[in-house]
């Protein structure tokens, strides 16, 4: 991967397609500015963006696209608040703010030794954020011989990249289970349960394992209780707070977290390093 350039003032990148992913939920694909490294916007699986609207303001998304493609900035979006339904209503053919990438991101680099086995745990809108990550694994198959993908979502409808899912059910070296918290009338046929349900229920090696977790605080919390149960190491966990950022540039002190800012030392964290801030609540 190319050394990245951070870019710190808003630079404009126009919008070149928008498709829902969920009723509130939208990817946006941007044309990388031409002026950064010659139209690549290089970034690190997990990394994020300052991503926003000229004129109104600007808020910390995650990347989701594929780190191999850097002539596309790739972001999905919940519609949550005025700025993201500012992002989310734009057009295509017309321009958002960008600037970054900033934050730490999934440890794709550490994995390379130790540990064969990759397992990813998401919820709802924690997809996104770990797409790039499992993007490069399934491009490295002889680093990642084995990736598995634990994904849940409120219901049927929730579900972000349904066609890339089902993609990726078909790969041989990929196992991916979905299950939704409740099935409603939608007709669903698949699992029904919340996602921690699934890791018990999954083969895996404990000491092979390595751990990439994102999803809403509950979700977190009893999904490192459950890899634990399992018999994972916090040292092999890697958990993303991005949900806890506001302005992503220390300024508003909106994310500090005992004695870490979550938008410069993480959003991505190692579970070791935080398991004692973790389960601490009010902070």
């Amino acid at each position: 991967m190319s050394a990245e350039v951070v870019v710190n003032v808003p630079v404009q990148a126009r919008l070149l397609e928008k498709r829902r992913e969920s009723p509130d939920t939208f990817t946006l694909t941007l044309e990388s500015p031409p002026s950064i490294s010659g139209g690549k916007f290089f970034f690190a699986p997990g990394q994020f963006n300052m991503l926003g609207v000229p004129g109104l303001g600007e808020v910390p998304i995650s990347i989701s696209g594929d780190p191999a493609n850097p002539k596309k900035l790739v972001h999905t979006v919940r519609a949550v608040g005025n700025i993201t339904e500012a992002i989310t209503a734009t057009h295509p053919g017309a321009c958002l703010t960008v600037r970054g990438p900033f934050g730490a991101g999934w440890p794709v680099d550490q994995t390379r030794t130790g540990s064969k086995e990759i397992i990813v745990v998401a919820g709802g809108v924690g997809l996104p954020p770990l797409r790039p990550a499992i993007y490069h694994f399934l491009a490295n198959p002889a680093l990642y011989p084995v990736v598995t993908l634990l994904y849940g979502a409120r219901n049927p409808l929730d579900l972000v990249f349904k066609r890339e899912l089902e993609q990726w059910t078909k790969r041989s070296r990929m196992r991916v289970e979905i299950t939704v918290d409740r099935a409603g009338s939608s007709g669903w046929l698949g699992r029904v349960g919340v996602v921690t349900n699934l890791i018990g229920q999954v083969k895996f090696n404990p000491d092979r394992v390595t751990a990439l977790v994102c999803g809403p605080e509950i979700m977190l919390r009893y999904t490192l209780m459950e890899l634990e149960k399992r018999g994972v190491g916090p040292a092999n966990i890697y958990v993303s707070m991005e949900r806890n950022m506001q302005c992503g540039t220390r300024f508003c002190g909106h994310c500090q977290w005992g004695p870490y800012f979550i938008c410069k030392d993480g959003p991505v964290f190692r579970y070791d390093h935080i398991k004692d801030w973790f389960s601490l609540q009010e902070i």
